[in-house]
């Protein structure tokens, strides 16, 4: 079974949550004898082959930002924190696509658009999968998503029309997310609609590994301190700027500890605002930036096993995966009280939620962490129990078995 895939962006500098569970997906979907295929926009520095870790293949296609009266800089990061692109390439390689079985969009807008449109023509079943919420998002994390371009008019609306971009989830066969409340809500909005909940998967035996000798190789300032480690892009939505907020509050209580900021910057000016406050707060010598780390990567999986805490304060997050990951390493997890965190974590038990607008609930779960070792010990064995549940191979047989469903389906009504 071939089957094709729709992605936004792939690109190893800019590696993400998102990007991590769709490799997973394809390791796992592989190992059950489905064949994916990657179509994805084209890179300006493409290298001369694809990582061979991918070890899938990947087609890339010209696309653009279709919005006139912008610099190339907003333009770039509108590609990084996602924009809505477009490609004309895109649609004559879908056609050529003689062996697809079925078209799978991990991507919404004007590129899901394109899918749906040629799965349509050629009578194939279609999968939108949400990665980073659609209905599930506070109030104005969504409105900045639906705010039109500053400074740009956006021609490319035409292309929406054209490929029908607002009827993605109504004329997909299935609708797939790894959020409870967001499937609650899809299927509240589309009652005949399939609506899967899919979690993302887990290499567990890769954390189980020991690899803090290569994190401390890398990264030597994280001998003889207790590590803080915060793991996801530099990016408003995953909130780095709050966590420094409280920082001049960590310090004074945990004088030694280490803030480590593992993640790639997807958003310049949000990362330029995180290099000031460090310098304004006097924090060099007391946090680190990692920059990217590809995925499985063992100085990331190092970093998680050294971690004395693992802390998200995102705005906004659908699943949570490095929550799993954490636990899979033996690390305790703090998180704000988001939608996929709250689903995984029983605040007490096997980590600490916290409210964002109350910043000593936070402190609070931290200083019991930090402050009681066997405490922290106990809650990471029970969430390393929870993880055991999301292998890749057992998550990505779920889909193998819908996508064959879908494929049944399809030829019955022929």
């Amino acid at each position: 079974m071939r089957t094709v895939h729709l992605l936004r962006k792939l690109d190893p500098a800019e590696w993400g949550g998102t990007e991590t569970a769709i490799q997973r997906l394809f390791a796992g979907l592989r190992e059950q004898g489905v064949t994916p295929v990657a179509y994805c926009p084209r890179l300006e520095s493409r290298p001369a082959q694809e990582p061979p870790q991918w070890e899938w293949e990947v087609q890339r296609f010209r696309s653009f930002v279709p919005v006139w009266g912008i610099s190339k800089e907003r333009k770039d990061q509108m590609v990084a924190v996602g924009g809505n692109l477009m490609s004309y390439q895109l649609v004559a390689a879908l056609w050529r696509e003689r062996q697809a079985a079925l078209i799978h969009t991990h991507t919404l807008g004007r590129i899901g658009g394109i899918g749906r449109t040629v799965a349509k023509r050629r009578g194939l079943p279609f999968v939108v999968s949400i990665h980073g919420g659609v209905l599930d998002l506070p109030a104005d994390l969504k409105a900045s998503f639906n705010a039109p371009v500053d400074g740009g008019w956006e021609w490319g609306k035409l292309f929406g029309w054209l490929f029908q971009s607002h009827r993605l989830f109504s004329d997909a066969d299935a609708i797939i997310t790894c959020n409870d409340k967001e499937a609650a809500l899809l299927q509240q909005r589309y009652p005949a609609k399939r609506v899967v909940v899919q979690p993302h998967g887990v290499p567990l035996a890769l954390y189980q590994q020991d690899h803090r000798a290569e994190a401390r190789a890398a990264f030597p300032q994280i001998a003889e301190r207790p590590v803080l480690l915060n793991v996801g892009r530099i990016d408003p939505v995953k909130n780095q700027s709050w966590l420094l907020d409280r920082a001049p509050v960590i310090f004074q209580k945990h004088p030694r500890l280490l803030l480590v900021l593992a993640g790639a910057c997807t958003d310049r000016p949000y990362g330029e605002l995180i290099g000031r406050k460090i310098e304004q707060l006097g924090l060099r010598d007391r946090v680190l930036l990692t920059g990217g780390l590809p995925p499985n990567d063992p100085r990331l999986i190092g970093l998680l096993q050294e971690a004395a805490a693992v802390v998200l304060p995102s705005v906004s997050e659908t699943f949570g995966l490095v929550i799993l990951e954490a636990w899979a390493a033996g690390a305790a997890v703090l998180s704000s009280r988001a939608s996929g965190p709250a689903a995984l974590v029983q605040s007490g038990h096997n980590g600490w939620l916290f409210d964002l607008d109350r910043p000593e609930t936070f402190h609070e779960g931290l200083d019991r962490i930090l402050g009681d070792a066997s405490l922290a010990r106990q809650m990471a064995r029970r969430g390393a129990e929870v993880s055991r549940q999301y292998g890749v191979g057992v998550l990505a047989g779920r889909v193998k078995r819908l996508y064959e469903e879908l494929i049944e389906e399809r030829l019955c009504a022929t």
